[in-house]
């Protein structure tokens, strides 16, 4: 049993751009790892995350290009979480960009209520209190995300391995 991933790109005036990414993660994996490629051939990987710790509840997530070259990392801020998700994204040479879910309610009943878990969530991702990213779970019968990068400088890979982890992770 896998998890799979398609990450699909967007024209400016809301036309699909095609695949950009495919992913898939394994399940009951000791060590959370996932890979990108460039599609579902997995010949070519685009940049991967994995977890440090075998198991943590505030476990560092490395993302690396294909190199094995850093990007950046995230993790879970456990304490903060334990109302609404609260994650942390760091990019080398950039400030701390945190994200955490918009609306207090739903996080709240995704936590105490196990069968409500499939509700759309909202995350913003900030960096000094101004707008980085979000990620949009939308209704549907297929997990679908709509993720929006508002810092211009932010490193895309990064944003799409924090949207995939968001799904992958996020009811650990």
């Amino acid at each position: 049993m896998v998890n799979q991933y398609e990450v699909h790109g967007v024209t400016p005036d809301g036309q699909e751009a095609g695949v950009l990414a495919f992913a898939q993660q394994k399940r009951l994996a000791f060590k959370e790892q996932v890979t990108l490629y460039t599609d579902d051939t997995k010949q070519y990987p685009l940049l991967g995350f994995k977890a440090r710790q075998v198991i943590d509840l505030g476990a560092t997530y490395d993302v690396t290009d294909p190199a094995g070259q850093p990007i950046g990392l995230f993790r879970k801020n456990f304490a903060a979480s334990l109302l609404r998700s609260t994650w942390i994204v760091e990019q080398p040479g950039y400030g701390e960009i945190t994200g955490q879910e918009r609306n207090m309610w739903v996080a709240v009943l995704r936590r105490f209520v196990d069968y409500l878990s499939w509700l759309p969530y909202h995350f913003d991702f900030t960096i000094a209190g101004r707008p980085a990213f979000s990620v949009v779970r939308k209704w549907g019968l297929r997990d679908r995300y709509e993720v929006s990068i508002h810092d211009q400088y932010l490193d895309r890979r990064l944003v799409v391995a924090m949207a995939v982890a968001l799904d992958a992770l996020q009811s650990r």
